[in-house]
């Protein structure tokens, strides 16, 4: 568990860690980078480096929590990674579903495993079930993530490398946009920003801009007509189990 800089998270929980490359969005993979320097830290969970692994002493964690807490599942990895055993991802659901007071926002690229996957899980309230979305040779993640049972559905648009002008926001939630930062960041045209902006208010679906991006991402800021956007889906949370 680590406090989180995340704007639309309050922490990060990673009972997995590592993965692979598996569309452009992955090019330029903050958290190949955080491995590698963690690893060169000594920090035992990254000593593979990058390699999938699986934390079984991870799963005790969120029981530990004292408070409600908004959670972002594997910003180190990818929950539906091909290399990670159906029985693992189970494990890691009956944590969430014993834990019914955090929210745990569950964001993947395998949208296509994820819908293989999912009447295999139990979806409780409190699980988030978002796809990365990049650009649109990959829009059709949108589709996969619509047929699974999650109540709250969302879509990490980020880093945003080209336009998506005509999404189906049919039964989506919540939509977090991004530009890339980093040393050799891929611009983003604002007007891609203003029309996802415009498709989520006409669809009715709640809009989280995150940032512009750039090599000096705090100095570019994340204001886009004059204001900030942090809408996000009601939180219903109940008492732990």
């Amino acid at each position: 568990m680590a406090q989180s800089s995340i704007e639309w998270t309050e922490m990060t929980w990673n009972p997995t860690t590592g993965c692979t490359k598996v569309s452009q969005g992955c090019k330029f993979c903050y958290a190949e980078i955080m491995s590698k320097r963690l690893q060169a830290m000594g920090v035992e969970k990254y000593k593979d480096n990058f390699e999938v692994r699986t934390h079984e002493d991870a799963l005790k964690t969120p029981y530990t929590w004292k408070k409600s807490k908004v959670v972002f599942v594997n910003s180190m990895s990818d929950l539906f990674h091909e290399k990670i055993p159906l029985e693992f991802i189970q494990k890691v659901f009956k944590v969430m579903n014993e834990n019914p007071q955090h929210v745990f926002q569950v964001l993947t690229k395998r949208a296509e495993r994820l819908k293989e996957l999912h009447q295999k899980l139990k979806w409780t309230h409190n699980i988030w079930m978002g796809v990365s979305v990049e650009e649109q040779e990959v829009e059709n993640r949108i589709d996969f993530l619509r047929e699974t049972n999650a109540r709250v559905k969302f879509l990490s648009l980020e880093p945003l490398i080209g336009p998506l002008p005509n999404m189906n926001l049919d039964n989506i939630d919540w939509v977090i946009v991004g530009g890339e930062s980093g040393h050799n960041p891929r611009p983003m045209d604002a007007d891609w920003v203003l029309n996802i902006q415009e498709q989520c208010e006409k669809a009715d679906v709640a809009f989280f801009f995150k940032q512009w991006g750039g090599k000096n991402k705090k100095k570019n800021g994340r204001i886009l007509n004059g204001r900030t956007y942090d809408e996000m889906p009601e939180i219903e949370l109940q008492h732990s189990v």
